[in-house]
């Protein structure tokens, strides 16, 4: 290649924010895609199931798009490739096991036959266009997780994807310290590095001080254990199935993701279970309670997970009762505190020993992103020109900022973008210069991206302050009011409580049809916009409250 192209560098989700990752590279003609997440809405999104990236850049950019390469198989980096492949059927790259996931997922959505699903593993080596991409191992809390090295003619572009160093992790998956040490003295253009835990100081503790806490809360249990985390966190099911061996106790599990996940493990080798362990949810009130164990989907306070049903009695077949054993094996995402904070309050109702918080308190769970000295391990090893904090909110990037100067990153090289922001690279001098269209898309049942910022306010406006149903019956011919006006409160006020506030209002809309005929303005959308601004400006004064008004005229 004689001539040097832009190298782009951008997200469209995961920047600025911890899910929905989605980072692009694209150099000259060719662009790749990395990770495609989802995000769970807060409160504020009534009704939405899922946030997904708005690829409305990557349509327009089709033709160069040369595949989609998956880190690792958490929810917030594979959580969107079903809908992304139905609008873009590119090639997908990922582990092992990462593609069982995917596969899962594609099944669901009845797309596997069309996708192609291409297995990668740490020493592969890829040629997409003028793209050379190689990979190098890094551990994370879940198996088969992979860093992304993006070599082009104007340098080398390294995206770390979720990781921290673990000396003694789980099942031997230690990172590839050798092999970023050589990547580093190769020489790194630019670094992406997540910034997850980039305010809290020291090294992330390791996994193996879990297994052992693990065991011995199933030894002093009396009675039966359940332990809930992520399915994703296959070294935590490990332990929860040696813990179980170890008391002799036979396991079940709940929840549709844990069930799922667990066979997709056993099937490709990467968690190992005696044979017989595993019982159906119909078994356990069959055995003596010290003789069962129970894994189950919910640790983040999910209002239909298994363990939030079982808090309230609503799992069928199923019961906590007093001197059971709970374990919560995993810390609360930002956000999902107050749902487990309800759902722990539930479980000591019940009578059961729950135990709960954070990892160093409760010693069930450890972080899967690494602390400060992890991420400066990551830069003093890639040694990069230039540095983009990713996968955090703004505060963690600006600390990861601080981390990088501290370790050698020039100031002024690193960039703290949002997503859409984009860095172009041109004869070794990177630059924010540019923006491109990324926003948020939302996921509402089997519609993606029906739902609007308008479809939401009016969501909002109902779940405040309800609605009110206006019908009038009104002549075709003569545009007069022939009967009516009938109100409906729907979420606004009571009506056997508010008769005088009602009639107040039918003789308002009288009022306005009225005083419109005189003006001779008779179409029926004039008619209605006065109404709704007549009502509604009535009921602000005298209740304080927004109802959403809809007028609705029946013609005779």
């Amino acid at each position: 290649m004689s001539i040097k192209n832009t190298l782009s560098i951008f997200a469209l989700g995961g920047l600025n924010e911890i899910g929905k990752n989605m980072y692009v590279v694209e150099y000259g003609k060719d662009l790749v895609i990395i990770d495609c997440g989802n995000k769970f809405p807060d409160e504020s999104l009534l009704g939405i199931d899922l946030i997904i990236p708005d690829i409305s850049y990557l349509l327009e950019n089709k033709d160069k798009i040369k595949g989609l390469i998956v880190t690792h198989g958490h929810e917030d980096h594979i959580g969107g490739i079903p809908f992304f492949l139905k609008k873009l059927n590119v090639p997908v790259y990922g582990t092992r096991f990462t593609l069982g996931l995917i596969e899962l997922k594609l099944k669901e959505h009845k797309i596997l036959r069309e996708t192609e699903l291409i297995e990668i593993n740490p020493n592969s080596n890829l040629n997409l266009g003028d793209i050379d991409v190689s990979f190098f191992k890094v551990t994370h809390s879940i198996p088969d997780c992979l860093g992304v090295v993006f070599r082009t003619q104007e340098g080398n572009i390294v995206h770390t994807g979720d990781f921290k160093f673990d000396l003694t992790p789980a099942k031997n998956e230690h990172s590839d310290i050798h092999k970023m040490a050589e990547i580093g003295k190769e020489g790194v253009l630019l670094l992406l590095s997540e910034s997850t835990n980039a305010e809290r100081p020291g090294s992330t503790p390791t996994e193996q001080m879990v297994g052992e806490h693990v065991v011995e809360a199933f030894m002093k249990a009396d009675r039966k254990v359940i332990l809930s985390t992520f399915a994703s966190n296959i070294s935590r099911v490990q332990q929860t199935v040696d813990a179980a061996r170890e008391t002799d106790r036979k396991l079940a599990l709940l929840g549709r993701s844990m069930v799922n996940v667990v066979e997709v493990a056993i099937e490709r080798g990467y968690l190992t279970v005696p044979e017989g362990m595993l019982i159906e949810p119909k078994e356990i009130n069959a055995l003596p309670p010290e003789k069962v164990a129970i894994l189950c989907t919910g640790s983040q306070g999910e209002v239909m997970a298994a363990l939030s049903r079982l808090s309230t009695g609503d799992f069928r077949g199923v019961d906590i009762l007093a001197g059971d054993t709970v374990i919560l094996a995993a810390g609360p995402i930002p956000g999902n505190e107050k749902n487990v904070t309800r759902i722990v309050d539930n479980l000591f109702a019940l009578g059961a020993n729950v135990i709960y918080g954070p990892g160093s308190s409760s010693g069930m769970h450890v972080s899967g992103h690494g602390y400060q000295e992890d991420l400066k391990l990551m830069l003093t090893l890639m040694k990069p020109k230039y540095f983009i904090p990713i996968h955090g909110e703004y505060r963690m990037l600006h600390h990861h900022r601080l981390l990088a100067e501290a370790v050698g990153v020039e100031e002024g090289n690193t960039f703290i973008l949002k997503n859409g922001d984009v860095v172009d690279i041109k004869n070794g001098e990177a630059r924010h210069t540019r923006k491109v269209p990324t926003g948020n898309t939302y996921v509402d049942g089997i519609g993606v991206g029906d739902v609007g910022e308008i479809v939401l306010r009016d969501r909002r406006q109902l779940s405040e302050d309800g609605m009110l149903v206006i019908v009038l019956t009104m002549s075709k011919s003569e545009k007069r009011l022939i009967s009516g006006p009938d109100t409906i409160s729907r979420g606004f006020v009571f009506v056997k409580n508010s008769e005088e506030l009602l009639k107040d209002v039918n003789a308002l809309i009288k009022k306005t049809v009225n005083s419109l005929q005189e003006a001779d303005k008779r179409e029926w959308g004039i008619i209605k916009q006065h109404i709704k601004k007549a009502v509604g400006q009535f009921l602000f004064t005298k209740t304080k409250k927004k109802p959403m008004i809809l007028p609705i005229i029946i013609e005779v």
